[in-house]
Order: structure tokens, then sequence, then C-alpha cells
């Protein structure tokens, strides 16, 4: 037994095969035995209250005017009146059938295995759906005592509320509010959601503006970037001589390095990722966000979160084959206010209008073939067989930095907080007091060193003085080098500003000298 709801304006919709539910409105969380499954829930997940006394109050209603016929003969028939407008509802009845032969096209599972009760249960629902009534009458005199039947059908002048669907989305180019056909494709592509959804903008906008659902948990929302933030992949053809070994030798990387023969690809996990999930979790919502394609993507959610505990296929894996565009990513699909948003990418340009949610990751480069990609002439960890520390990696300090920032934006009434106000505040503290001048030497890099210093807090001059602090240099050659070691200054090479940024810290000056070339 199938069956689909839709009710307005509630913006509720449920679809109950066998023993599959899928909802906008309350449930978070799908549980499925069929081979398709969808999670429209993603979509709407604001906790909308569903009224489930609607059915109980037109039982009453009908139990009302039964009695009324054998009481008071005038209010039974007002409520004639009332129930005529149900005739009116047959054309809007047709366009509903059709997105619930459109929708049962769609799921395509049987559910002949459905028990009695469930059965009955889904009777209900449909007669349920059946009566769901879009018109609304209002008596607009009060009857007061009895009179006669001529008399109170006079008085009674009822007036009509037609309730007008505005369309927030659509699903296979019909409303899925209405059921309406829609000319053309307008909104926002979900495809992670459901091939074929779409929401408008004003939907969109109404449902990333409502942080209720998060403050009420006092949760932030994370973004996770795959490649080179939280994992390594390559193909198995691009492995070096040196790497191969490490794919039937791997006693120091059992559980964190996996060869995926069907899609031809062998791929590392970042150490302390699933620790860093798991207590991040706590604190912030997640999803992944790649420019990887869809297949990719939800293999490598499969290596992060064996047990799905935090990543659902079609709630919060969102694809380059997902509504993004231009090799671009942007906050409009993730359905969450930005004000709550945390960002975590080892790249910014992908983020042209969200930069200020961003965290930049140091990259992770297991593989060679990574190296190379980004211009690095060495040999990688996998060659070199060793890896990043588990307790002092760029995963263990960032959970440190993300707890900070989560603690940072809760200690204070959170309603009007915004974490990129947060964010930026505790950036400004990492190199506050310090008095940097960059060698003109560094040329090329230097625009972009003063803009991430001063992001720090640091204060940066064009000219030497006695109250610089540090000076920023490739070589101990040039005249700004010879200045400080003259002055006693701290001389530094660029990576102090560098490390300084991905681990949210003031390095140690001693670990980042300035080495004399020859």
């Amino acid at each position: 037994m199938k069956k689909i709801k839709c009710t307005s304006p509630d913006l509720r919709f449920s679809i109950l095969t066998g023993k599959t539910k899928i909802l906008i409105g309350k449930t978070q969380r799908v549980s499925s035995n069929s081979s398709t499954e969808l999670l429209f829930s993603r979509v709407y997940k604001l906790e909308i209250p569903c009224d489930r006394n609607v059915r109980a109050r037109k039982v009453e209603s009908r139990k009302e005017k039964k009695s009324l016929k054998f009481g008071d003969p005038v209010r039974a028939k007002m409520s004639d009146v009332t129930d005529s407008s149900d005739s009116d509802d047959s054309d809007e009845s047709n366009e509903n059938d059709d997105l619930i032969a459109y929708l049962e096209d769609e799921l395509d599972v049987s559910s002949s295995n459905s028990s009695s009760d469930d059965e009955a249960e889904s009777r209900n629902e449909l007669e349920g759906f059946s009566r769901t009534k879009k018109r609304k009458f209002e008596s607009t005199d009060e009857i007061e005592g009895s009179t006669s039947e001529g008399t109170m059908e006079q008085k009674l002048v009822p007036s009509v509320n037609v309730d007008v669907c505005i369309h927030p989305g659509s699903f296979g180019g019909m409303c899925i509010c209405c059921g309406k056909t829609l000319d053309g494709e307008s909104g926002l592509a979900f495809g992670f959601v459901h091939k074929g959804l779409r929401l408008h903008d004003e939907e969109v906008s109404r449902l990333c503006n409502d942080m209720t659902k998060l403050l009420c948990r006092q949760k932030l929302y994370l973004v996770l970037d795959l490649d080179h933030t939280l994992l390594n992949s390559t193909s198995l053809s691009r492995l070096s001589k040196e790497e191969m070994p490490i794919i039937t030798q791997k006693s120091y990387l059992e559980g964190s390095l996996f060869k995926l023969e069907h899609i031809q690809m062998v791929t590392k996990l970042r150490p302390f990722v699933r620790t860093f999930l798991k207590e991040a979790s706590e604190i912030f919502d997640m999803c992944i966000y790649t420019l990887g394609d869809r297949n990719y993507s939800l293999e490598m959610a499969k290596l992060l979160d064996p047990q799905r505990e935090y990543f659902n296929a079609n709630s919060n894996v969102i694809s380059r084959d997902d509504g993004t565009q231009n090799r671009k990513k942007h906050l409009g699909v993730v359905l969450e206010k930005e004000s709550a948003i945390l960002i975590l990418d080892d790249t910014k340009h992908v983020w042209p209008k969200h930069k200020d949610n961003l965290i930049l990751m140091r990259r992770y480069l297991f593989f060679n073939s990574s190296c190379e990609h980004f211009g690095y002439k060495c040999k990688s960890l996998a060659e070199l067989q060793i890896d990043e520390s588990e307790a002092d990696g760029a995963l263990a300090k960032m959970l440190e930095v993300l707890k900070h920032i989560h603690y940072n934006f809760y200690k204070e009434d959170p309603v009007d907080r915004d974490v990129r106000q947060v964010l930026s505040s505790l950036r400004s503290e990492i190199l506050s007091g310090c008095v940097i001048v960059l060698s003109r030497a560094l040329r090329r890099d230097l625009p972009t060193l003063k803009k991430i210093a001063k992001k720090l807090g640091a204060t940066c001059l064009n000219k030497l003085e006695p109250h610089v602090t540090h000076v920023v240099a490739n070589s101990v050659g040039n005249r700004e080098s010879k200045w400080a070691l003259k002055e006693k200054k701290f001389l530094v090479n660029p990576q102090w500003i560098e490390e300084a940024n991905f681990f949210w810290q003031k390095q140690l000056e001693e670990n980042f000298s300035v080495e004399e070339k020859n």
C-alpha cells in the first residue's frame, strides 16, 4: 500500500511506501528498506508543527452534525453550507493526483510485505488526504438564540478564503506543495536530496534565515571539504614506484589506507579524522561539500563514516553535481543561516562569496601525485613512509580551534550573534602586538603575506623603525635581514606567518629561522 500526503500551508510533505517514511517537516532521520531512498527532511528540516488533531476535529465535526439533525436543524443546515465547498476541490485534487502518480513512479518500490496495521494506517492517511480542504468558510454574523430555518439562511453570508499556493519549490516540474505543473525551471537545484528537486529563492532564504534548531541544541554548522582537508586520494595508475609497497605493506597505516578497486583509486584518511568527526559532531551539525563528482563523494563519506552517524547520502553530502556551478562553492545549497556556518577547506578561491566563514586548512598531501599537482618538488609522505601526528597534526589542532570558537559564540546571548565576527575577533588576537616588516625581496608573495599578517592582528610597516619586532625574509643577505640581526630583532621566514594562520597560534620564532643561501 503506497500513500502520499500533501498538506498546505504547513509545507509538510510525507511519502510512505511500505515502511519507508520520508518527511519534509519534523523528521531528520530516514530509515528505509526500499531500493530508492529520498530524504526530503533535509530540505524542510525546520521543526514546523504539524497539527495531528486535524482529522480528529473533522471526526468530531461530523459527529456534531449528525447529532444536530436530531436536535437543531438550523445549525445542521449551516454545517451543510460549509461542507458544500468540498465539490470545488476537484480541479486541485486532479493536480495532487498527478503529483502522487509521479512520485509513485519515482519511488517504484513494492510494499506487498507491509503488515495489516501499516495498511490500515495507510488507508486512514489517504482518507485524511482526500478530505483536505483548500477553501474555508467563515460566518460573518453571530447567531444568537433559535430562529426559523428561512431566517437563518438569509443571515448566513459566508466569506470565502482561497489558499493561494506560492509554489515554494518543485519536484519533477510539479509544485511540492499543491502538485500543480509549473512552467520552466526556476530556483536552486538540490540534486543531493533528489534529482529534480528545486527550491525557489524565497523559500531558500526563509529556510536559511532560521537558526532555531541550532540554537536550541547549542550547535553551529560546519561545512567540510574532502580532498586535502580530510583525506588524500589518487588513482592506482599514478602511484610512484616508491609508493607501490604501501598497498601490500601497510601495517602502520592499518585502518586509514583504502584500495578501492571498483573506482581504481587509493585513499588515505588524514590522521585523527575519525576522532575529529566524533568530537566535532557534539557541537556542530556537519555536511561534506566537495567539487568531486557524486559517486566519489559518496565513496569517501562511507570511508569517513562507516556507520553513517554524521553523513547521509541524501541529506548532507554535496558534490559538484548537486547544484554548484563554475567549480565554485556557495552556501545557498547548505540551507543554514550564514551567520552560524563555519567552513573548513584547503582552497580559498572556491569560496569567493563566503571568505569570512572560511577557516583555511593546511593541505594534506600524502601521495606524490598531489605534491606534483601543487608544485612541490619533494618526496611525498607515502614515499618517506611517515605521516602527520595524530596528537599534534592539523586536525587535532583545528578541533581545539573549533571548540574555542563555539565556546565564544555561546558564552553570550547567541540570538543576534554572528560566527563570522567571532572568527574575525579570535583571528586578530593571534599576532596581536607584533610589528612586522616584510622584505621587498619576497616580491610576489609580499601582498598575500601582508594581508594574512594584518588579519592575524599584526601591524605591518613599510620601513624599518625601532619598535619593529619581526622581519620576515627569505635570506640573510638583504638590507632588512641585516638590520634585524644588527638590532637583535626576530628574523623569520614566511612560513612563520603561514603556520600561525593554519594553526591559529603564534609560532616559536626559532623554528622558522632564515638560513643563509649559498
